[in-house]
């Protein structure tokens, strides 16, 4: 399988400055999902924290180093198929560089009471700083809100231009499920 492109730059190799910054709101040793995790940036930093981790991507020989002290499920998301964590709930639930819009309710609903929701992706506009480009890769405007509203409690979000790891459009939100 060939190489993920946030693997051949720098800035997508360590955890994002916004998963750093809403690491502490995850409760102290929940288990945390790694959605489309890649290199398992961020799920690594939760290891290290103490946290179970699952690790999901439809090539997990990114994180096959952490096979023996991780949960690593080799799935392709995209395949219409149903939600494959069934009613699993996690502390945590990391998505970023990554949007596949049929999953955003399954995504929603992985969060656990008092866990948290940490999702940055690219959004539109986007196309104007190259890949991704194509509009079903990109986040409308306010899209996250909408996919957490009345669902979870939003603590932060953010939707604009940002220079660093790559120019580019990124929306990101921070919500909690504080049922």
């Amino acid at each position: 399988m060939a190489e993920h492109w946030t693997s051949r730059r720098d800035g997508f190799r360590a955890p994002s400055p916004w998963v750093l910054r809403w690491t502490d709101v995850v409760p102290a040793g929940a288990p945390v999902l790694d959605l489309a995790c890649g290199s398992g940036r961020h799920g690594r930093l939760f290891l290290e924290r103490g946290h179970p981790v699952t690790f999901v991507d439809k090539d997990t020989s990114g994180v096959a180093d952490l096979a023996d002290e991780a949960e690593c499920l080799e799935i392709d998301l995209e395949t219409g198929a149903p939600w494959p964590l069934g009613e699993r709930r996690f502390g945590a639930v990391i998505v970023t560089c990554y949007l596949h819009r049929p999953l955003l309710g399954a995504i929603v609903d992985a969060v656990a009471p008092g866990g948290v929701l940490i999702y940055e992706t690219f959004a539109r506009g986007n196309e104007a700083y190259g890949h991704p480009a194509r509009p079903a890769y990109l986040l409308e405007p306010g899209e996250l809100l909408e996919a957490v509203r009345g669902r979870l409690l939003v603590r932060a979000y953010e939707h604009g231009y940002d220079e660093e790891p790559k120019p580019g459009i990124r929306q990101r939100i921070a919500a909690v499920n504080s049922a």
